[in-house]
């Protein structure tokens, strides 16, 4: 499997393309990273060194990639954190010419917008970009609650309330979609749900939360599941196989009481996760 991952990146630690192209590596992917930031660190240390990259540096790096005759064997895209908003139009550009060449290519989109309790935190424009463009673009999406709620326009404080604000997104085009770090009025204090929900129906798995604020589990968990999505086609398999990777991987951090997430040290986890989780239908 061929997946090209259009990302920020980072020399130490592990955010974006940092947290992204490894695990799809142990899994045995092959990825093609496209770099939107280089950074010597991520931006929650208040301080960091590099620059961000513009939108025609992403279409150069593709066109490269293009002039080698390896997109017809690109399998999918996906994308994270965007920047800015010319930068996403690349990105949709990049998924374009990926298209052309193989007409079964998907698209994933993580639409990074912001968090509960944060709120927006990325530049004034793009949110509306990823809502108007980036995500009916898009086959698979992994919000947050927060940006489920933002996508959709409404709250999804109940499981309910949840799922409707799922079918509200899936009116906007893509055809799976993933919902992270979820708490609903049935989710316990101690645990944390996620919400699959794809043609093959709507699932969710619960895991304990732990102790620990990190970056970088999003970026892992988008790349699984889009990875597991590719492989199977299974939208309940996608989420039981990426959730139960990702709460190893979180639980070998906690367990560490490491401020970075251990993506290298943990990498077993990606292939047999220490934990299987279940997943029901709701």
């Amino acid at each position: 499997m061929n997946i090209l991952s259009i990302q920020s990146h980072v020399a130490f630690g592990h955010v974006g393309n940092a947290s992204a192209v490894f695990p799809l590596q142990r899994l045995g992917c092959e990825v093609w990273p496209i770099h939107t930031v280089q950074f010597s660190n991520h931006t929650g240390y208040g301080a960091w060194k590099g620059r961000v990259f513009d939108g025609d540096m992403i279409g150069e790096v593709l066109e490269g990639i293009a002039e080698r005759g390896v997109l017809a064997g690109c399998d999918g895209v996906l994308s994270g954190y965007m920047g800015e908003a010319d930068i996403g139009a690349a990105i949709l550009d990049a998924v374009a010419t990926v298209r052309a060449a193989n007409h079964a290519a998907r698209y994933c989109c993580d639409p990074v917008i912001g968090d509960v309790g944060r709120g927006v935190f990325v530049r004034p424009g793009l949110p509306e970009f990823i809502r108007e463009r980036a995500v009916p673009a898009a086959d698979i999406i992994t919000p947050n609650q927060f940006e489920l709620d933002y996508l959709a326009g409404r709250s999804s404080a109940t499981l309910a309330d949840a799922k409707a604000a799922v079918d509200a997104v899936h009116a906007l085009g893509p055809s799976v979609i993933l919902v992270t770090s979820l708490h609903t009025d049935e989710t316990p204090a101690d645990a944390i749900d996620l919400l699959a929900s794809g043609p093959d129906g709507r699932f969710r798995l619960r895991t304990p939360k732990l102790d620990l604020s990190i970056n970088g589990a999003g970026d892992a968990i988008a790349a699984l599941f889009f990875f597991h999505h590719l492989a199977t086609g299974s939208t309940a398999d996608a989420l039981a196989r990426s959730a139960s990777s990702v709460f190893g991987l979180l639980k070998r951090t906690a367990d560490a009481k490491s401020r970075e997430i251990l993506t290298v040290a943990a990498q077993d986890e990606f292939v047999a996760p220490s934990r299987m989780f279940s997943v029901e239908a709701v």
